[in-house]
């Protein structure tokens, strides 16, 4: 982690134990996690405390990860990553047409997510969109 305040980390992913996992190695980043199991959950959070940055799964129980970003993105102005088994092409331009600005692939290679967390925390809000990191982009 780099020498930087820590910040506050909306993580929304359904299945339990991946949550658990990853709020885990966050704070042992030295960061703040707010956990969400569901969308509804994830917008209660984002509504009660600030966040800095949202990593969210997009296949949620209660609706599409990427309709969250959708309203996250209108309500709170927040970056977000998204992670997924999908990668092709398409499936990342539609993370970014949602307001993702970085795409992850499953399974989650940690230091590529603070690589994205601490790019778009230190960019300012000044990020590209649709950006695809963690692997090879598909073609």
């Amino acid at each position: 982690m780099s020498d930087r305040r820590p910040l506050s980390i909306l993580l929304v992913e359904d299945d339990k134990d991946s949550l658990l996992a990853l709020a885990r190695l966050l704070r042992m980043s030295g960061h703040r996690t707010l956990a969400a199991g569901t969308a509804e959950e994830a917008l209660r959070l984002a509504a009660a405390e600030r966040c800095d940055v949202v990593v969210s799964d997009l296949g949620l129980p209660d609706r599409s990860g990427l309709d969250l970003m959708r309203e996250l993105s209108a309500t709170q102005g927040v970056p977000g990553i998204a992670v997924s088994g999908y990668t092709e092409a398409a499936d990342v331009s539609e993370c970014a047409n949602a307001g993702f600005a970085r795409h992850l692939k499953k399974p989650i290679d940690f230091q590529a997510l603070m690589a994205a967390v601490d790019e778009l925390t230190c960019a300012g809000g000044d990020y590209p969109p649709a950006a695809h990191a963690g692997g090879p982009p598909s073609s």
